[in-house]
């Protein structure tokens, strides 16, 4: 009977051991698991961290790009506005030609010119209040010294420009008004112009 007592308390007694060693086993692996997972969580937390700071720079960087080329884009625009405003101004200027300075510009011009000497002459109506008879006359006696048919007439048609004139001949023009001579100078000069006007 003794060793009945002596069997079921040794059992019990290892059954005990076996138990605690069992729980501290799996309080163990519950811990690496909660370690484990904990650390996972870390890392991703990082990760995520990292990211939404990576978007966010680029975002960030995207907005200032973005800003400093409106900026840019408006300050552009503003000095083609005021470029454009010079040679709006040029033209004005041109249209102020005294009746001697824009007789000069005229016949000087026309004698340079590339033509055969028998063109129609369209001017605008202030032209026509400044070009008489004798002037087209005169003119076309030194087209004949310069071996040119010298036959140039007044057109009828007033032209619908600020100021110069327009050699036509068959439909076939020779724009010489202030807005063209402008506008024909205008690529040469823009840079010219930027560079005094914003250095």
């Amino acid at each position: 009977m003794a060793n009945l007592e002596n069997l079921t308390s040794r059992i019990l007694e290892e059954a005990k051991v076996q138990s605690n060693e069992i729980l501290e086993s799996a309080n163990a692996e519950k811990n690496k698991i909660i370690e484990k997972k904990v650390n996972e969580a870390k890392q991703l937390e990082f990760e995520i961290l990292e990211k939404a700071k990576r978007e966010s720079e680029t975002r960030k960087e995207r907005i200032i790009s973005n800003a400093e080329l409106q900026v840019r884009n408006k300050k552009l625009e503003g000095k083609q506005t005021i470029i454009s405003k010079v040679f709006d101004e040029a033209v004005e200027g041109l249209c102020k030609l005294s009746k001697e300075e824009f007789l000069n510009f005229l016949k000087k011009t026309i004698l340079n010119s590339d033509i055969v000497g028998d063109e129609n002459l369209i001017l605008n109506s202030n032209g026509k209040n400044i070009v008489s008879k004798e002037f087209i006359s005169e003119l076309n006696k030194d087209l004949e010294i310069k071996g040119k048919k010298g036959s140039i007439k007044l057109s009828n048609e007033i032209g619908q420009f600020k100021g110069g004139f327009i050699l036509e001949k068959n439909g076939i023009e020779i724009n010489n008004t202030f807005e063209a001579l402008v506008s024909s100078m205008k690529d040469d000069l823009e840079y010219d112009v930027a560079n005094v006007l914003f250095n």
